[in-house]
């Protein structure tokens, strides 16, 4: 970073550079630290990459003239007054972001395997855009669309077999889950009213015959953009996210993630880079982001407030790449008015077992005077889970690389004290606002499937449940693997961002993320 700023920006850049490193909040009495590379986004030196996965998180083919699905923007601001174009030292040329299994060096990324040859290429960028101790905040993209006939997601980590098309997976024939266009506008800087500016951004569309740039205003096309922009030295950076499904396309994500820095992100069962230095732990942390949605994508726009994901296995193991055993395991809140509970009084296998209120009293999904069950849109259950209690449903098979268990969430009184909404509309379309949620308590207190039973508990309580008629509120071990301990919840993934699921005509989200920070207690550093 060049040294030629004028005094001033200096001043502010150094001072905010000092507050963001340390980024301390002093609450209930602990002090808490940023656990992430860029804390609130504010450093002018960006770091940013973007990925797109098909219905199962791989690759499967890349898309013509496009390379594999992973592109970075990374660069370092060379400061001084503002009388031109401040130079950018980018790190990633285009060349590089082009890379792919048809446009590969013959010394690179030997493989002929498409999905790992896209790991590798995140692994490689993130060697390119390493900062200190982090890499980059990951845009991602998916296609929910699934050929069911092409048998190429797995089922629960295991090789699938074909079957035929159902509503439940869309696809318009074949080639329906292929991967985007991306096109790059490389961060550039401008002067603006003499405010250096600096804006870059991704842009493309799942259909492939048409010109990207248009897309945005063609009937019936799909469309994604991320752009971000800052002023030099001065606040947040502010990523502006825009998608539009299709009628072909009628299922489709954008997020942006901060993933952690090594080691396995949520649902990906590679090793995968990211911007999370220190992983968050439950209990102990906190995420506080502004976000503004401008277009919510239609009634069926499962839009996630916030999206955490991790990874362990059901005797509490951590993941190790073993996609027959290990479980991808997502909590998210969705904020969208229009998207309804599903779990009620007699729809229990839409429910946990039981919910914890903030005070630690735990009620049973058969408790109607007492368990809320308007605070949830849905539970699925992990699909290799073997002490489920019925009633139940179990995770779509497909849509992870392994068996995943999902628990989404509504605004609802009982997650008040958290700092999450308590009634529909709360941060919805017009109502912009800085959220400081204490998610570390709240993923806490959710229903996961994992022990914290010991065998010899489980084997006396299933032999005299009966006798002792115990009642339905007791926590019981048929939820979990016997003989396991507690596993201690970290979160390698936290996202905001929307899935327009299955949208019946296209649809537009919009909206704006600012101010990002994941908050951890000083010692957990």
């Amino acid at each position: 970073m060049g040294k030629n700023c004028g005094v001033g920006c200096i001043l502010v850049c150094f001072g905010g550079m000092i507050l963001g490193l340390l980024a301390l909040w002093i609450a209930s009495g602990r002090i808490y630290m940023s656990a992430i590379g860029d804390p609130g986004m504010e450093t002018d030196d960006l770091r940013v990459a973007i990925e797109s996965w098909n219905q199962c998180n791989e690759v499967g083919e890349e898309a013509p003239n496009m390379g594999s699905p992973r592109m970075a923007d990374c660069f370092d601001v060379q400061h001084h007054p503002c009388n031109g174009e401040p130079p950018l030292n980018h790190q990633v040329r285009e060349w590089e972001n082009r890379l792919g299994m048809k446009r590969k060096p013959q010394d690179m990324f030997e493989t002929e395997i498409i999905n790992r040859y896209a790991a590798w290429k995140e692994l490689y960028l993130g060697r390119k855009c390493q900062a200190s101790d982090y890499q980059f905040w990951m845009i991602m993209l998916k296609n929910g669309n699934m050929d069911t006939t092409a048998a190429m997601c797995p089922n629960n980590g295991y090789e699938s077999k074909p079957f035929p098309q159902s509503p439940e997976f869309p696809c318009f024939g074949k080639g329906c889950m292929n991967m985007p266009s991306m096109y790059h506008n490389y961060t550039k800087g401008y002067c603006k009213s003499k405010t250096m500016i600096m804006k870059g951004g991704f842009y493309g569309s799942w259909d492939l015959d048409v010109d990207a740039k248009e897309a945005i205003h063609m009937n019936d096309t799909s469309y994604y953009s991320v752009t971000w922009e800052k002023e030099l030295c001065k606040g947040s950076w502010v990523f502006h996210n825009l998608l539009k499904t299709s009628s072909k396309y009628p299922w489709l994500m954008l997020y942006l993630r901060s993933d952690a820095t090594k080691g396995f992100s949520a649902g990906y069962h590679y090793e995968s880079r990211g911007m999370t230095q220190v992983v968050p732990k439950s209990p102990h942390f906190k995420v506080r982001f502004t976000l503004d949605i401008k277009q919510g994508g239609g009634p069926k726009s499962q839009f996630y407030l916030i999206d955490i994901g991790s990874c362990w296995k059901n005797n509490g193991e951590p993941c190790d790449g073993d996609v027959t055993s290990d479980v991808t395991r997502y909590s998210e809140m969705i904020i969208n008015p229009e998207i309804e509970a599903w779990c009620k009084p007699d729809q229990l296998k839409q429910c946990p077992p039981y919910h914890t209120f903030a005070n630690g009293t735990r009620v049973h999904r058969t408790n109607t005077t007492h368990f809320p069950h308007d605070a949830y849109h849905i539970y699925r259950a992990p699909g290799n889970a073997k002490y489920l209690e019925e009633p139940v449903k179990t995770s779509d098979p497909y849509s992870n690389p392994q068996p995943q268990e999902i628990l989404q969430i509504l605004p609802h009184p009982v997650w008040g004290e958290y700092g999450y909404p308590t009634k529909k509309g709360e941060g919805w379309v017009g109502d912009p606002r800085t959220w400081k949620l204490d998610v570390g308590r709240l993923s806490q207190s959710l229903y996961f499937y994992q022990a914290s039973l010991t065998k010899i508990s489980c084997i006396i309580y299933l032999n005299m449940r009966e006798f002792l008629n115990f009642g339905n509120d007791l926590f019981t071990c048929l939820m979990q693997d016997p003989g396991t301990t507690p596993v201690e919840r970290n979160w390698t993934s936290i996202n905001v961002g929307t899935e327009i699921y299955i949208s019946d005509v296209g649809h537009v989200a919009e909206w704006t993320v600012s101010n990002f920070d994941i908050l951890v207690p000083w010692t957990l550093s």
